[in-house]
């Protein structure tokens, strides 16, 4: 199954007040490994950084003035996520500012229905705790020591960790430092692995110890 975990970062929280996206990262998954394909773009968003947003993510209006406008990537963007599961915390945040930005350019708006939301995952499996991407983390002992601000790729390749451990399985550890680890596990398992190899003796040899045992016998008791 290919998945994609996806996150954008804006110049503040609300459609309906004109923010706009100003990075959309993406993380490609097989079967909940991540593939080496991903998008990511910082976007020149056409107006002004919130004070509130931009001590989320650190953003700045000069930093963003030379970069790509949503019009420019947006054919890639769709592009990378087609035909494909998307995998976002806070779905409707991300796809509120997605679906207007393709508003905008009189595209057709991301449906919700093949989206997995994390969030409602994490409050269905935890009712009553905190669900941040920061506090799933903490819970699940993922290492978040490089996300010191918000941003949209370092937040996918994180939540791809927690995504995999709310459902449930086994975080495959295959570009991680723990993989000597691993293998140098399996290696001792394989040389130290004890096989109990079960002879099974021929019609012949059945026969010819039968009639060993019937002289042997003869010879004790008669």
């Amino acid at each position: 199954m290919i998945e994609v975990v996806l996150d954008t970062e804006t110049t503040g929280l609300s459609v309906a007040k004109g923010h706009r996206i100003v990075e959309i990262g993406c993380i490609e998954l097989k079967n909940q490994i991540p593939t080496s394909k991903t998008f990511h773009c910082y976007l020149n968003p056409q107006r002004k950084v919130s004070e509130d947003a931009l001590k989320v993510h650190g953003y700045t209006d000069e930093f963003l003035s030379n970069k790509k406008k949503f019009k420019d990537v947006v054919d890639d963007f769709l592009n990378f996520i087609k035909n494909k599961k998307l995998v976002i915390h806070n779905a409707e945040f991300d796809l509120s500012h997605l679906n207007n930005e393709l508003k905008l350019l009189g595209k057709n708006k991301i449906s919700n229905y093949n989206v997995v939301d994390t969030l409602i995952l994490a409050r269905d499996k935890f009712p009553g705790s905190q669900i941040s991407l920061d506090a799933l983390c903490k819970r699940y002992r993922i290492d978040n020591s490089k996300r010191t601000h918000h941003t949209a790729i370092i937040d996918c390749e994180l939540l791809s960790k927690v995504y995999i451990n709310l459902l449930d399985q086994k975080e495959p550890m295959l570009n991680f430092q723990n993989q000597e680890i691993l293998n140098l596990k399996s290696n001792l398992n394989k040389t130290n692995s004890y096989y109990k190899k079960v002879i099974v003796p021929t019609n012949e040899e059945l026969k010819n110890h039968e009639k060993y045992l019937k002289n042997k016998l003869k010879k004790n008791f008669f």
